[in-house]
């Protein structure tokens, strides 16, 4: 095997994706702790003097105690190099979760234990079974009262629709919590609440009387029923079936307490997938493929706030990427070089001579990325496919209240939409003074007028508007500006000079459609394609 090879098989590149509360963020922080990235974990909604989570690094981040934004983060745990991106589990910020799920190689689901399969944790599967993502189950909070992990189980199968198959098992739950059998090394380990330090764990032969005088007879009686029951009902874990997106293994713990986590980390690296080949329009890119390429999933403005510049995050999907050499950003056909590509520990981030497939880096965006674009070694022109944009549900009219503070308000709204976190249009023949602002949930736009405030120093006036849906006008034979349209229609340009209609009801798109005889509509821009 060669060392470019041996490099890129040791990469693991996942996603930890929840419905909101499950402790998806406390998760990523413990396996930050066993990776030695960090001395000591944070909690998500801490005091004023505590710490706060590694993955949540932005103000509004800290003082809500929600992820706002997908986080990225890097370590080395045993042999093997770890790309983790801790995603935002409420559903107004869904779409930032969903083009994460197109840069990475493998998901790790959290469920809440008392709560079990919840709304948002049900859309984002229906993400990872269209793109036969390989999903790892993790059920939170198991010292916590919560479901029969049986019970748990069956739901997981019935709404997630896999087949699941448990590498542990808890004993019992809450107070009573005992600890849990590690199925997958055959051990038992032996419950000790830490939320921050890694404790060492005990383990004992689950067929000696020395697990009765671990736990007592009667639940070392009903562990050893439950697990044949296990081996009964369930089938036996099979790698490839998991790989292929068929079977999830479970695992059950507590993520705040630091426990069933790093059996879940030890699992993951063995089965996880090395990255893997990735669509293109015209062909798969395998990983394996000497020249680099690699593709833009998200754009972050800000992360330095002394510097105010944006990182374009890359999935590097094939070959071996250099700090300086020649790559071509294809939209454009500019050649570029990148001196000072970063890998990140959330906002943290230290500049590399080198990346490989699988990796995801972050280099500095002079304002020409988008979302989806791809980067590709000289003389290998091609594009991946592109990432869908959600089609925002509500609007407002944004201006600055300082007029001196024009340059502000523009460099603003721009370098957010460029994150695919708004989307702003303006009407035809108005420049940047007033934009249009569209968003997927309400929470983004009170995210967008925070961010502005604290990080452009700038106060807006807002005025909500009455539509709910938004079209893009696909001909290019059809001048927008003659269409005939209802009152309560608007037209309105993107930022990248795409026509579209802005609607209050379905009754105005059919009544559009039927007076404009030849007018294509579509609910994605793609424009952004071209």
């Amino acid at each position: 095997m060669t060392d470019y090879t041996n490099e890129i098989q040791k990469r693991r590149t996942f996603a930890i994706i929840s419905h909101p509360d499950a402790g998806k963020t406390t998760l990523t922080e413990k396996f930050l702790l066993y990776g030695g990235a960090i001395n000591l974990a944070g909690s998500v909604k801490g005091k004023a003097t505590a710490r706060h989570a590694v993955s949540d690094w932005m103000e509004i981040e800290k003082q809500r105690g929600i992820s706002v934004t997908t986080s990225v983060m890097e370590f080395d745990y045993r042999d093997y190099k770890i790309n983790i991106l801790d995603t935002p589990g409420h559903q107004d910020f869904a779409e930032d979760t969903y083009r994460t799920l197109t840069a990475v190689d493998s998901v790790i689901i959290v469920v809440d234990g008392a709560k079990g399969v919840e709304t948002q944790t049900r859309k984002l599967m229906e993400v990872c079974r269209m793109r036969k993502t390989p999903v790892i189950i993790f059920v939170n909070k198991m010292d916590r009262e919560g479901k029969e992990p049986f019970d748990l189980l069956d739901e997981l199968e019935e709404e997630l629709m896999i087949q699941v198959r448990p590498l542990s098992w808890p004993i019992e739950q809450g107070a009573r919590f005992k600890g849990v059998y590690n199925i997958y090394e055959q051990k038992l380990d032996l419950y000790q609440p830490s939320k921050q330090m890694v404790t060492e764990k005990v383990a004992v032969d689950i067929h000696t009387e020395e697990l009765d005088q671990q736990i007592g007879k009667p639940l070392a009686d009903k562990l050893r029923g439950d697990l044949e029951l296990i081996e009964g009902v369930y089938p036996e874990f099979d790698s490839e079936s998991y790989l292929a997106g068929d079977c999830a293994p479970v695992f059950f713990g507590s993520a705040l307490n630091n426990f069933g986590v790093q059996e879940l980390l030890n699992c993951f690296v063995e089965i996880a997938p090395s990255p893997r080949p990735v669509q293109a329009e015209e062909r798969e890119v395998n990983p394996d493929e000497p020249k680099f390429t690699g593709f833009i999933f998200k754009i972050t403005a800000n992360i330095d706030p002394n510097h105010r510049s944006c990182v374009a995050f890359c999935k590097i999907c094939s070959g071996k990427f250099v700090r300086n050499a020649p790559y071509v950003h294809v939209r454009h056909g500019k050649t570029m070089r990148f001196s000072s590509p970063t890998q990140f520990m959330a906002q943290r981030k230290t500049t590399i001579d080198e990346a490989y497939a699988g990796d995801i880096i972050g280099v500095f965006d002079p304002a020409i990325f988008a979302i989806g674009d791809t980067i590709c070694s000289p003389k290998k022109k091609f594009e991946f496919e592109s990432i869908p944009t959600f089609a925002p549900e509500h609007f407002m009219r944004v201006r600055q209240k300082d007029t001196l503070k024009r340059k502000q308000f523009v460099k603003g709204t721009t370098q957010i939409a460029q994150e695919g976190a708004i989307q702003i249009f303006h009407e035809p023949d108005s420049g940047m003074e007033e934009v249009i602002v569209g968003v997927v949930g309400v929470l983004q736009l009170e995210v967008f007028e925070y961010r502005m405030k604290n990080e452009y120093n700038v106060d807006l006036f807002k005025e909500g508007l009455p539509y709910s849906y938004i079209r893009w006008i696909d001909n290019k034979d059809i001048d927008p500006k003659t269409l005939k349209l209802s009152s309560d229609t608007k037209l309105v340009k993107d930022f990248r000079d795409n026509y579209l209609l802005l609607f209050t009801s379905e009754w105005n798109i059919r009544w559009a459609l039927e007076r404009n005889e030849g007018l294509e509509l579509s609910e994605f821009n793609r424009g952004d394609l071209q």
